[in-house]
């Protein structure tokens, strides 16, 4: 097929890892198929008199060789309504900056084939979106209530605490039945955030591993387990969690087959859900990780699934 013209909103790219960021892998496979890449960072991001642009870097080569992975043709502002595809793949955290630019790419929609929906990230926070499945989902709690908290504790025994707008495992908390350090955390969330915090039982499948499962359109493609170190609650591999590939049980088909029309009507083409046992504990709308680790493990390319879906659009 012809050339896409393709911008990624994003953090710098000289700063990735190539041998595990998701951003990259999309990166590399587009540009191996000839299309056209411009980056750009978020604080560049400009609405003006209805047009939306930004100051981007064009790329002239990607290689996965970490510190030689980039090399650069150049920088221009352009006009973002030029483009073919544009995708969102900032780093959380999901803060009034990342909700105003999903705001102002909005603007794009009717020119411009944005990924994930811009809109639809603003309206489903990977952890409140998934309240909207109450079946599918642990015990749960989100306010900012100390004594809602409290009872909800008492009820559970044993539940780990988390910011609301949180990502990578950051200020996550067990809080066993023991604990003598559950006012000192709700002191310290009320200090560090305005926002609720959300609060969910405890569950003890997670020693056998947190399911990281990779959606494209709605539809499963790919899946790691990853098991957390013996000394802590988060599975997330930057703090030691081990990976490994998984197959899908027949409760996580389920899981899948519930929310993958609500992911596919919304836009949200590539996303990431998290699973720990028989239940679904966030649905990563953001930018999503783990597709490099998937074929690491014999799974799917799915970089290559994904271009391949965009290609068809």
């Amino acid at each position: 097929m012809s050339s896409l013209k393709i911008a990624i909103q994003m953090d710098p790219m000289e700063g990735v890892d190539v041998h595990a960021d998701t951003t990259f892998d999309l990166a590399l496979e587009a540009h191996e198929r000839g299309h056209e890449i411009w980056t750009y960072e978020p604080r560049t991001l400009r609405l003006e008199d209805g047009q939306v642009a930004a100051r981007t870097k064009r790329i002239a080569n990607l290689k996965r060789e970490q510190g030689t992975h980039v090399a650069w043709a150049g920088e221009a502002d352009i006009n973002l309504q030029d483009l073919d595809v544009l995708l969102v793949r900032q780093d959380p955290p999901f803060d009034m900056s990342y909700i105003t630019a999903c705001h102002i790419l909005e603007h794009l929609l009717e020119d411009v084939l944005v990924l994930n929906n811009p809109k639809e990230i603003r309206n489903a926070p990977e952890k409140l979106f998934v309240t909207e499945f109450p079946d599918l989902h642990p015990p749960t709690l989100i306010t900012s209530d100390d004594l809602a908290l409290r009872v909800f504790r008492e009820k559970h025994k044993d539940i780990i605490l988390k910011p609301l707008y949180g990502n990578g495992g950051a200020g996550v908390f067990r809080v066993r039945p023991d604990d003598q350090n559950f006012s000192s955390l709700l002191e310290m969330f009320a200090q560090f955030y305005r926002e609720p915090i959300i609060a969910q039982a405890y569950l003890k499948d997670v020693r056998k591993g947190d399911k990281r499962i990779i959606l494209i359109d709605g539809k499963p493609v790919g899946a790691i387990n990853r098991v957390p170190s013996k000394d802590e609650v988060r599975s997330n591999m930057h703090v030691g969690g081990v990976a490994s590939y998984i197959e899908l049980s027949p409760r996580d088909e389920e899981i899948c087959a519930r929310i993958g029309p609500a992911l596919s009507e919304r836009g949200q083409v590539l996303v990431g859900i998290d699973v720990i046992g028989d239940y679904l504990t966030e649905i990563n709308v953001t930018s999503p990780t783990g597709i490099q680790e998937v074929r690491k493990f014999g799974g799917a390319d799915i970089s290559k699934i994904f271009w391949d879906w965009v290609e068809a659009q």
